[in-house]
C-alpha cells in the first residue's frame, strides 16, 4: 500500500503548516505559540478531546474510531521543540527568532503528525482510539518524562505508542528501523580539578591543575578501551576544557571539565559511572590534587519492543516498498521514558541528501511528508482493524 491519496492533497497545507513553525522556532518547554497552533488544529479537525498542559506544555489529542470492540489504544508521538543554533539556510521561510532553529526536523515531525491526525478523525477508519501526542523539550528537557510523570499513558488508556524521526542521508521517504536497543543513554558529568597554582616559571612549587586535568583527560579513553567488553557500545566524550587563569605566566589553582557518556545497555552504563569516578580521583590524587566530580544520568537507553517493531516495519513496507536494518545511534532520544512505559516502537524516515540534524544548513524535506503521514495513518488503521 502506498502513500495515502489524501496526503497527497494535503501536502501542501501540511508543508504551510510546517514552514510556519519553522519561521517560529520555541526551545524547550517554551513552545507555547506551537502548542497553541497544535490544539487549534486538532480542535478545528474535530478531535474529540484536546487536552493542554501535558508535562508543562505537552498537547494530546483523542480520536476515537468507528467502533470500539477491540478497546485499544494506541499513541503517536511527535517532538515540537526547536535549537539553540543560530539558522544559516538561507531560506526565504528561515528562522525569525535569533538563536533558535528547528534543526532537527521537530517542525516536520510536528507537521506530520498533525497531517495524519487531520485524515484520522476526518476517516475514523479503525476500531479503537488513536492519541496523537505532541511533546515539548526533547533536545535535553526530558519533555517525554515530564509528560510520562503526569499519568499521560494511564490517563488517556495507552496501550502502545509509537513514534518517528527524519533521517538525512536515508533515502527520501524510505524507513528504517531496529529491535531492542536503538538510541544511546546519554549521561553528562561535570569535574572541577583543584590542584596548587602559581609562576609559570616555578612548576615545582605547584600542583598543576593543567596536568592533572590532561591526564584524567586521556585516562577517562581508558573506559571504552580498557574497561568495556569491545562488543560493546560506549563513547567518553570530554567537550569542554576551562582554566581558572587566562594568562600566559600562571598555572591555574583550577580545571573544569565536561562531557557526556553514551552507552547502550544498563550493565555500561553502571561501569562507566563508577569508572569516570575512579580513574578522576585517582589520577588527581596521584598527582597531590583533588577532583569534585558530578554526575547526571540523563535519557535511558532506548528500547524498541520486538512484537511492536516488527509491525512498524510492515507498516513501512507498505507505504513505501521496503524496510531497512537502522544501525545503532548514539545520540539520544527521550521517547525513551514513554518506551519503558509502554511497549511500541521508533522509526526512522529518511530526509534525503543534506546537512545532518543539529547543523546549521539543516532543513527538513517535505517531500518526505506523505510518506511520514501515510505510516502514521496505518500504523492506527492496520494495528486497530474495523471488523464486520
Amino acid at each position: 500500500m502506498p502513500v495515502k491519496n489524501r496526503f497527497a492533497e494535503l501536502h501542501d497545507e501540511i508543508t504551510a503548516w510546517r514552514r510556519d513553525m519553522h519561521e517560529n522556532p520555541e526551545l524547550l518547554f517554551d513552545t507555547h505559540r506551537t502548542s497553541a497552533l497544535v490544539a487549534e488544529k486538532l480542535t478545528d479537525f474535530g478531535c474529540d478531546e484536546v487536552v493542554t498542559g501535558i508535562g508543562r506544555t505537552g498537547v494530546v489529542g483523542v480520536i476515537r474510531g468507528k467502533s470500539d470492540v477491540s478497546g485499544k489504544v494506541i499513541g503517536l508521538r511527535a517532538d515540537m521543540d526547536a535549537l539553540p543554533i543560530h539558522e544559516q539556510t538561507g531560506l526565504a521561510y528561515a528562522s525569525k527568532t535569533e538563536g533558535a532553529m528547528h534543526a532537527c526536523g521537530h517542525d516536520g515531525h510536528t507537521a506530520m503528525l498533525l497531517g495524519a491526525a487531520k485524515y484520522l478523525a476526518e476517516t475514523r477508519n479503525f476500531d479503537g482510539t488513536a492519541v496523537v501526542i505532541f511533546q515539548p523539550a526533547e533536545e535535553g528537557g526530558g519533555g517525554g518524562r515530564e509528560m510520562c510523570e503526569d499519568d499521560m499513558m494511564a490517563r488517556f488508556g495507552i496501550q502502545e505508542v509509537f513514534g518517528m524521526h527524519n533521517w538525512p542521508g536515508m533515502p527520501m521517504g524510505s524507513f528504517s528501523i531496529r529491535p531492542g536497543a536503538f538510541f544511546a543513554a546519554t549521561d553528562v558529568f561535570d569535574i572541577e580539578v583543584e590542584g596548587l597554582g602559581g609562576h609559570a616559571a616555578k612548576p615545582h612549587e605547584t600542583v598543576d591543575s593543567t596536568v592533572v586535568a590532561s591526564h584524567i583527560v586521556i585516562a577517562l579513553q581508558t573506559i571504552a578501551s580498557r574497561y568495556a567488553d569491545p562488543v560493546d557500545q560506549v563513547v567518553v566524550s570530554v567537550t569542554s576544557f576551562e582554566t581558572s587563569s587566562n594568562a600566559f605566566n600562571v598555572i591555574p589553582q583550577r580545571v573544569h571539565l565536561k562531557g557526556t557518556i553514551r552507552t547502550m545497555s544498563a550493565q555500561m552504563r553502571d561501569l562507566a559511572e563508577m569508572r569516570l569516578n575512579k580513574i578522576t580521583t585517582g589520577v588527581a590524587e596521584s598527582f597531590g590534587a583533588t577532583a569534585r566530580v558530578e554526575y547526571e544520568r540523563n535519557y535511558p537507553v532506548m528500547v524498541n519492543h520486538p512484537e511492536q517493531t516488527e509491525f512498524a516495519a510492515q507498516v513501512a513496507t507498505k507505504v513505501s516498498g521496503g524496510c531497512e536494518e537502522a544501525p545503532l545511534v548514539m545520540g539520544g532520544e527521550d521517547f525513551a521514558f514513554m518506551l519503558e512505559e509502554r511497549p511500541g516502537a521508533y522509526i526512522l524516515v529518511g530526509n534525503g541528501p543534506g546537512a545532518a540534524v543539529h547543523h546549521p544548513e539543516y532543513n527538513f524535506n517535505d517531500d518526505a511528508i506523505p510518506a511520514g503521514c501515510s505510516w502514521w495513518a496505518e500504523i492506527i488503521e492496520q494495528r486497530m482493524p474495523v471488523t464486520g
